[in-house]
């Protein structure tokens, strides 16, 4: 049974459609993201989870109760907002015991675990500091230690690294990841970093336009996009614009591309295959594109022309022509080859995804 499940939410403001039928269901324990540009969706989907927003229509569950019509006091769910939302005339302890006093709990008990949760963001002894004394860092490890000052049994987290500079929100994101797995916690993490989903995250749901596209594990999203638009968001992807040649029954779909003129080979599922007179996309990582200088008989072996050589240190970008297909290749290390020098570009038939519209 799911801790949390959203069953066909949907919310309009006046004519302006946040999220549209909006169905999923979060395991107990798990780190669930919530991916997408600005305006998908995934900021208003977190804050009806809260209860800072009402559904128009669906409904939510958490541990099989409904909770579509309570307050988020009444739902017990910590928050982490972009901007920390800390209170400035407030220091660090009055900031992280605010929920458990407002919780009425003793004295001795908001000490207690004021320090506890303190410790466990790296600030211990930060209760007297103002919080315009900090740096973004720790003023985002005070909002932290907050929202898991109260023992919520959801945590909710919408893009709170944003405004750290590179490599703090790398260190940060590591250590956030450990700390939701060590308290045992159950987080929801709101984010328009691919990256950064996929260094959290256990599952993730990418949205746009108020919709889910896909569901799934890093790995799966990245090697297995369902759609063109996913496909483009989640990284790098040479986009193959292809008729189909092949019968429909067959078991190895044959493709002819419409720029370069060249026959594509690869496994298809039954059924599955586009008509033949509508053009269809295949989609290939640049690091799963493979090239050689010399001729191969390999299967999606094309020749090609070096374009251009784009040296990032660790790796190396190859822009190639093979007879008007532009593809792009990522190797490790400075590239062996030069712009205007000739190749084999090989397309492995097994990492080449027949996309949907």
């Amino acid at each position: 049974m799911p801790l949390v499940a959203l069953h066909n939410i949907s919310k309009r403001y006046d004519s302006t459609r946040a999220v549209e039928d909006v169905s999923l269901k979060i395991e107990k324990g798990e780190f669930f993201g919530l991916l997408g540009p600005s305006g998908c969706g995934k900021t208003t989907t977190l804050r009806m989870i809260a209860g800072l927003e009402t559904p128009d229509k669906g409904t939510i569950e958490f541990d099989a109760q409904d909770i579509t019509k309570l307050t988020p006091e009444a739902r017990g769910f910590g928050m982490v907002f972009q901007n920390y939302a800390l209170f400035p005339h407030l220091n660090v302890f009055e900031n992280v015991g605010f929920g458990l006093r407002a919780r009425r709990k003793p004295a001795a008990e908001v000490t207690a675990r004021v320090a506890q949760a303190l410790d466990l963001v790296q600030l211990p002894g930060y209760e007297k500091r103002n919080v315009s004394e900090l740096s973004g860092g720790q003023q985002q490890r005070v909002a932290i230690a907050r929202a898991i000052a109260i023992e919520p049994s959801l945590l909710l987290f919408d893009e709170p690294l944003s405004n750290l500079d590179v490599m703090l929100r790398e260190e940060t994101r590591a250590e956030l990841r450990e700390l939701v797995q060590r308290l045992g916690l159950t987080a929801v993490y709101v984010t328009h970093d691919q990256e950064e989903a996929f260094a959290l995250c256990d599952r993730i749901s990418v949205m746009a336009e108020g919709r889910i596209l896909q569901t799934g594990t890093p790995r799966e999203l990245y090697e297995q996009p369902a759609t063109i638009s996913i496909a483009r968001f989640l990284g790098r992807n040479n986009l193959i614009r292809v008729m189909r040649l092949s019968a429909m029954k067959d078991e190895a779909g044959e493709f002819k591309t419409l720029e370069g003129g060249h026959k594509l080979h690869l496994p298809v599922q039954a059924g599955k295959l586009p008509p033949l007179n509508k053009p269809c996309i295949l989609a290939i990582r640049p690091e799963h594109v493979l090239v050689s200088n010399g001729i191969s008989d390999s299967e999606n072996a094309l020749p090609a022309t070096v374009h251009d050589i784009q040296f990032s240190g660790a790796t190396s970008t190859l822009k190639l022509d093979a007879n008007g297909l532009l593809l792009e290749a990522l190797i490790v290390g400075a590239a062996p080859y030069s712009a205007g020098e000739t190749c084999t570009v090989m397309l492995p038939s097994a990492r080449i995804r027949l996309l949907s519209e």
